[in-house]
């Protein structure tokens, strides 16, 4: 007999979603959570819509948060704005596809460089 563990969401009494990992069923909730908060801020906007289309609203842009805080931030739609300032990685030597490289010593050093 297989033992089966399931997490399961739970809101309000009733069950939204079943995951098979715990980190799964975390994010959900707390997607859940961010498509509350969303709603009762469009709500207290006093915008003249349904409460389901208040509901679909929140729980769109909640879903899709990765995309809309870009947006909020007043970025482009299809850039990712980050949060981390942007590094430069380690510089490699780049060569052309079918071009071998060739040594060159300098003060004790070999130094790699592509033919031309």
């Amino acid at each position: 007999m297989a033992v089966i563990v399931k997490y399961i969401v739970v809101r309000n009494g009733e069950e939204k979603m079943t995951f098979a990992t715990k980190k799964e069923a975390d994010a959900h909730d707390k997607m859940l959570d961010i498509a509350d908060n969303l709603f009762d801020f469009l709500e207290s906007a006093k915008i003249k819509l349904a409460e389901a289309q208040l509901e679909e609203i929140s729980l769109i842009m909640a879903q899709k948060r990765e995309e809309l805080v870009p947006i909020l931030r007043g970025g482009n739609p299809g850039k990712k704005v980050s949060s981390k300032p942007a590094t430069k990685p380690a510089s490699k030597p780049v060569f052309k596809e079918g071009v071998l490289p060739k040594k060159i010593k300098t003060k004790g050093k070999t130094k790699i460089k592509a033919k031309q």
